[in-house]
């Protein structure tokens, strides 16, 4: 059952490529949803999916792409419907 859970993940992830890196990760485990920079310097990701990819999709966020440095990855459940996409913004 596809389930979504919302991560706000901190550290250097704004203008280092986290976005595009969190987009081809979702794509590579089947899931939809979006990554968003926040005004804060943070980066909100909303992944939908099963449970087993969205953990490999949290691990993924936690190591982050080369040029990031992540700090933390809060993660909380949330609300969302399959979309078929990952988007970012």
């Amino acid at each position: 059952m596809a389930e979504a859970e919302r991560f706000v993940v901190s550290g250097r992830v704004q203008g280092v490529g986290f976005r595009a890196f969190a987009r081809r990760e979702a794509e590579r485990l089947g899931l939809s949803g979006h990554a968003l920079n926040l005004p804060d310097g943070r980066v909100e990701v909303l992944a939908i999916g099963d449970a087993d990819a969205r953990e490999q999709f949290a691990a993924a966020l936690a190591r982050g792409p080369v040029l990031a440095r992540v700090a933390s990855v809060e993660r909380s459940p949330a609300d969302g419907e399959p979309t078929g996409r990952f988007v970012t913004g």
